[in-house]
């Protein structure tokens, strides 16, 4: 069966700041671009490009974006059979990208809000190879999908938000971002290499916690081990997608058979091509583009 997404389809509205917007200031912006994202639709995209054959479970409105953005699933060879349309409009986010590449998301979740556990119950989702879900869908919808499949689970736990211990207890990889793991457990930053990875630990993943740094590459934590993946040096332009396109490159390497520490080696590759170009599923790379990175 193939790798099944179960998450968020919005469209991005992306503007260029000098620094990210801090409270209580107004700032002018470069020139505002609508394109095809969402952390759910962005990592189906990334496997569908890396050769996966990939079904997508969301939800959009039926707007002229939710025409859009099944238009853009489709035209990149990702199944939207079970890509729903319901009465809210279809999610969007805002997107502030500073003069470094860094980016500053806010999302309005719109139809990603009305994907409910009966839509993830299909026959797709029991029989994936691979679930891989986020967390800009509800709560309930989430822990539906993972109880319902048999197959192994990769879980991007952003936007940040309590993941409950029966959850956690069923997900073979959890990928937080630093800031998230924090968040997961109580909100202290963590600033060492051992801080993150006791916190990772402490989560009582059924598998194992990858935990991605940004230009610090990741940080690899099994019951075993921890081993640092640095990240490559690249001249980074926008980083909207790179923690999805990470988790797309994790998820193919895992089921190409590679073993997690080779798996976040590829995954920070797909994510450093990802970074030198602007946009979330514009920036995306083909395994072809990969071998000459």
């Amino acid at each position: 069966m193939p790798v099944v997404v179960v998450g968020s389809i919005n469209v991005d509205v992306t503007v260029p700041v000098g620094l990210p917007p801090r409270a209580g200031e107004t700032q002018l912006g470069g020139a505002a671009v609508r394109s095809a994202g969402g952390k759910g639709a962005n990592q189906a995209v990334a496997l569908s490009r890396l050769g996966r054959q990939v079904q997508m479970v969301g939800a959009v409105g039926a707007d002229a974006d939710g025409d859009f953005m099944i238009a853009t699933l489709t035209r990149e060879g990702v199944g939207v059979d079970h890509v729903h349309r319901v009465a809210e409009a279809t999610g969007q986010a805002f997107v502030f990208v500073s003069a470094g590449g860094e980016s500053t998301i806010v999302v309005a979740p719109g139809a990603n809000g009305a994907l409910t556990p009966d839509q993830v119950r299909t026959p797709e989702v029991r029989d994936a190879d691979f679930l891989v879900l986020q967390q800009e869908v509800p709560a309930d919808t989430v822990a539906a999908a993972i109880a319902a499949t048999r197959g192994r689970v990769l879980l991007n736990p952003a936007p940040a938000r309590p993941l409950a211990p029966a959850v956690l207890a069923q997900v073979d990889v959890l990928v937080p971002n630093r800031e998230e793991l924090a968040a997961l457990v109580g909100g202290a930053p963590l600033h060492t290499y051992e801080q993150i990875a006791g916190a990772a630990r402490g989560l009582a993943v059924r598998g194992s916690v990858v935990v991605t740094l940004g230009s610090d590459g990741a940080l690899v934590v099994t019951p075993e081990r921890t081993m640092h993946v640095p990240a490559r040096e690249v001249v980074a332009v926008d980083a909207t997608a790179a923690g999805d396109s990470f988790c797309a490159g994790l998820a193919d390497a895992l089921l190409a058979g590679a073993d997690l520490v080779a798996a976040a080696e590829f995954a920070t590759g797909v994510a450093a091509v990802t970074v030198t170009r602007p946009g979330a599923i514009d920036s995306l790379p083909r395994r072809s583009e990969l071998a000459r990175a």
